[in-house]
């Protein structure tokens, strides 16, 4: 894949549900490019359908090539019929939020979630980013994935999000050797205050990491008793996941 691709397919992970649409400015701000470079990159993803230009607020956002394709991918490699079903089962006997995970493009994109149903919950939104460091999904998924990837990975930023937030390489190393040891991530008050993250990994066909499976709970509902049993369980699921994908755990 050309430099220029990447550049411009790396545009569309700009996109989210906070963020539906991006001006220009915008755009090569948060990509790091030059205006000129990302108005030709926009030019060439608007003539092959995968976004589209806001006619009054000259505003890009995705376009239709974007859901053709992902139900292309849905009808012939049906993750989320897959995942779904789990992830409501795991919000059930753990009664918190679930969410999964899948790595795209040095990054870990959210494709589905089910919040808990007690009053006092996390939040998660369907196209919601995950920072490596910063999420038990991202060390669980780094702690297994493919060398190449996690040498991307490691190039990346530190961003500092709350007080906790592991902005040291040699304690991010660290943090991925227990994931490795232990089969599975934890973290506290790292990506959002009060949020407590248990996660596992998902493996593809090479037997490395493609996603991560996550529970997220308040930090105040955790007792050593709790993260054991929702550790077990989640830990059931996302091997689940990755038998029902057609791919098994290493060993």
């Amino acid at each position: 894949m050309t430099i220029a691709v990447k550049r411009a397919l790396s545009l569309l992970d700009l996109f989210s549900e906070s963020a539906p649409e991006i001006g220009l400015s915008d755009a090569a701000r948060l990509s790091g490019h030059d205006k000129a470079t990302v108005h030709r990159l926009l030019n060439t993803l608007r003539e092959a359908g995968l976004v589209e230009q806001n006619a009054t607020s000259k505003l890009y956002r995705l376009g239709p090539a974007v859901l053709h394709l992902a139900r292309m991918r849905e009808a012939t490699f049906p993750v989320i019929a897959v995942v779904q079903p789990l992830l409501d089962q795991l919000a059930e006997t753990t009664g918190e939020t679930t969410h999964c995970s899948l790595y795209t493009n040095n990054a870990l994109a959210v494709i589905a979630t089910r919040e808990s149903k007690k009053a006092n919950r996390v939040s998660m939104r369907g196209s919601e980013t995950l920072p490596f460091h910063a999420t038990a999904s991202g060390l669980a998924f780094l702690a297994f994935a493919a060398p190449e990837v996690l040498g991307k990975a490691l190039d990346l930023p530190l961003t500092r999000f709350t007080d906790d937030t592991i902005t040291s390489q040699q304690v991010l190393l660290q943090a991925l050797q227990t994931a490795r040891r232990d089969g599975f991530a934890c973290v506290e008050k790292s990506f959002e205050g009060d949020v407590y993250g248990i996660a596992a990994p998902i493996f593809g066909p090479d037997r490395t990491a493609i996603g991560a499976i996550a529970v997220a709970t308040p930090c105040h509902r955790m007792t050593p008793e709790v993260t054991a049993q929702i550790t077990a369980e989640l830990r059931t699921v996302a091997a689940e996941v990755t038998r029902r994908l057609g791919n098994s755990v290493p060993v």
